[in-house]
């Protein structure tokens, strides 16, 4: 399994601005974004499955992969952590996505097409030897922008304010249940 070709999308370093940036300042791309442009990657391309990861390290959001699914009217299946594919005897094929929950495993099965946003535990990471390096600098990687694919990358959040919390106030101590009792009832949780 691998990468026969690559898209490279390019996005103009010089074309901050928006509602959430200053002119001048880097484009990022909000997950809504990055949302829109895989949806016309994958309209232009004619796929019917796209697995992504979780949540990306620069923003740690965990959107981009329901809002693709809902842009793209398919089913989805978030934090995977193994998937199989099932033939249903006529010719179409199902999707089986385990994922872990805090009581065990969950499985969901849909057909094609689907999205599907993985876990850390889907793989096994490969480092890629130097002859692969050598195969992979071979392969067509085509360069587009998000204007080839009529996607507007400007920014429609603005960060307005981050603080840290209100540092917290210590807890007290009773001497026994009544006592704790007493001092629920005062402070109105019971």
């Amino acid at each position: 399994m691998g990468a026969d070709r690559a898209i490279h999308v390019e996005i103009d370093p010089k074309a901050g601005g928006g509602e959430g940036g200053a002119e001048g300042e880097h484009q990022e791309l909000e997950p809504l974004g990055v949302a829109k442009l895989l949806a016309k990657i994958v309209e232009t391309e004619g796929r019917n499955m796209v697995i992504l990861g979780k949540q990306s390290i620069d923003d740690d959001s965990n959107q981009t992969g329901q809002m693709l699914a809902g842009l793209l009217g398919w089913g989805q299946a978030t934090q995977a952590s193994a998937i199989q594919f099932e033939e249903d005897g006529q010719g179409s094929w199902k999707v089986r996505v385990t994922k872990e929950v805090d009581g065990g495993v969950e499985t969901v099965r849909s057909p094609l097409p689907m999205v599907v946003t993985t876990d850390l535990r889907l793989n096994e990471p490969r480092y890629a030897s130097l002859p692969n390096i050598m195969k992979a600098k071979k392969k067509k990687l085509e360069k587009k922008s998000l204007e080839d694919y009529g996607v507007d990358g400007r920014r429609r959040l603005k960060v307005v304010k981050v603080e840290e919390p209100p540092p917290r106030k210590g807890g007290g101590k009773v001497e026994d249940v009544d006592g704790m009792i007493s001092r629920l009832k005062e402070l109105g949780a019971i």
